[in-house]
């Protein structure tokens, strides 16, 4: 049976790669934007859309799948986005554990060290070193690597597959 890998790019403006042996699937992370959770004033907040995700996922068999989940950015300096992003965090893993398959953390480093040439180290240079890595290993998704800023969760997806995970 062949092996499928999916790499997930935690957060609201994150993406989800799915590669098998006879196809691979790049998209952005499906959200939905709600009325907030505060009184305080009239505000949308951004969620995983748990529906979308879920029936994006629900064919991969939970036997042959490996799921790279990002861990969240976390930085008490920038409260909102830390919040935002362990919020959807949060949301991937019950998502992931209630259609049973299986999942690991991966923390950027593991999967950059690989992917992208040695010496990116500043935010810009990885995500540059991403659209570039990701478009010449995969060419036909070129247009929504660009719209999506970087590759990161292909090049997740293939880093686990090259490793055999």
């Amino acid at each position: 049976m062949q092996k499928t890998y999916v790499g997930i790019d935690n957060g609201i403006s994150g993406s989800i790669a799915i590669i098998s042996e006879d196809d691979t699937e790049f998209m952005k992370t499906p959200t939905i934007s709600q009325l907030n959770y505060t009184k305080s004033k009239k505000q949308n907040i951004t969620r995983l859309d748990v529906k979308e995700f879920m029936n994006i996922l629900s064919s991969c068999d939970k036997e042959n799948t490996v799921v790279l989940v990002e861990r969240p950015f976390v930085n008490p300096g920038m409260f909102k986005s830390s919040l935002c992003a362990v919020r959807c965090f949060e949301a991937t893993i019950v998502c992931l554990e209630a259609l049973e398959l299986p999942f690991e953390y991966v923390d950027s480093k593991s999967w950059q060290r690989v992917m992208l040439p040695k010496g990116c180290k500043k935010k810009e240079h990885l995500k540059k070193a991403s659209i570039d890595v990701g478009i010449r290993l995969f060419p036909g998704w070129k247009k929504e690597i660009i719209k999506q800023k970087d590759a990161d969760s292909l090049l997740m997806a293939e880093w686990a597959r090259r490793s055999n995970l």
